[in-house]
């Protein structure tokens, strides 16, 4: 039921909130504090800050996950709310506190994160909203790990015999016991979008595009794999291409795998090739590159494709 001129995407998995801070060159020992530039909020996480991304692209969005009861849900789901996003599909829980992340950000943008899972753990195959799934175009799940392969499998499954375009991208690092865990869905995945890391950690390459064509062999019919300022790489059944990253001024790389997620979907509801979508991936990744979290920006679809 896809078409090329609406994109409806039900952005299903890991909800997060983002507490960014910067510049953080080192924590201070303890007691002593350091006075920083900046310190902010955003929505985040794999199914979060892409569907974030996507409503600014111009996609009608509805993001199903689990949050808390606390104030970080509360704040989550006003962050949400800003972009049009529909958040009736995420369900609250009282005994899981919402998911959520520090990320001291480095002057040269780069940073680690201190994350809690928190209800993000908590969300089931009883809580998935089957019907709304049945009538998107698209469905991106953001962490499947959470669920596991074979529930992921289903989710998706579900989706592509209703016609929807399925893509998935992962929190975890690169390590094989991950693949393992998730392996199960990937014969369901018509779009995987990892980063280099990922690819050549789970499958032990020392080449991306090696890790790609080994990740297509498992089922996934395209791989769209991010390499930071390298750009990114798309290995489908039309073949092996390398898009080139934008220059930008990097501030904070936070978010930057979810906007490309973002563009790269976006750009496919439009009829694109998954290697001219990843043109579009990339330029969204640099313009929220430019700046302090994942919503940064005030770019637009048309900004975009007229540059």
């Amino acid at each position: 039921m896809t078409t090329s001129e609406g994109m409806s995407v039900i952005a299903l998995g890991a909800h997060i909130l983002d507490t960014l801070v910067t510049p953080v060159e080192a924590i201070p020992d303890g007691q002593a504090g350091v006075v920083v530039d900046r310190i902010r909020m955003t929505a985040a996480g794999p199914a979060g800050g892409t569907a974030l991304v996507l409503a600014k692209l111009g996609a009608t969005v509805r993001s199903a996950g689990a949050i808390g009861t606390d104030p970080i849900g509360d704040l989550l789901l006003a962050l949400l709310n800003e972009h049009n996003i529909d958040t009736d599909l995420l369900v609250r829980r009282t005994e899981a506190q919402t998911s959520a992340s520090v990320v001291p950000v480095r002057p040269d943008g780069s940073h680690p994160s201190l994350h809690v899972i928190g209800a993000n753990g908590a969300y089931t195959l009883d809580d998935v909203p089957w019907d709304a799934i049945r009538t998107a175009t698209h469905l991106h799940l953001g962490a499947p790990e959470l669920l596991g392969g074979e529930a992921a499998g289903k989710i998706l499954s579900f989706a592509r015999e209703h016609g929807v375009v399925t893509s998935v991208d992962c929190l975890v690092p690169g390590e094989p016991s991950w693949l393992e865990w998730i392996e199960a869905c990937l014969p369901h995945v018509d779009h995987l979008l990892p980063n280099d890391d990922q690819v050549t950690g789970w499958t032990g390459t020392a080449s991306l595009l090696e890790g790609c064509r080994q990740l297509r062999e498992r089922g996934v019919r395209t791989v769209a794999a991010t390499a930071g300022a390298a750009g990114a790489v798309v290995v489908s059944a039309d073949g092996e291409f390398i898009v080139p990253a934008l220059p930008t001024d990097v501030v904070d790389t936070t978010g930057c795998g979810d906007a490309f997620s973002a563009g790269y979907l976006r750009a496919l509801s439009l009829g694109k090739r998954p290697e001219e979508a990843a043109v579009l991936g990339c330029a969204v990744a640099a313009q929220v590159a430019a700046g302090l979290g994942t919503d940064h920006g005030d770019f637009t679809l048309e900004s975009l494709l007229s540059a």
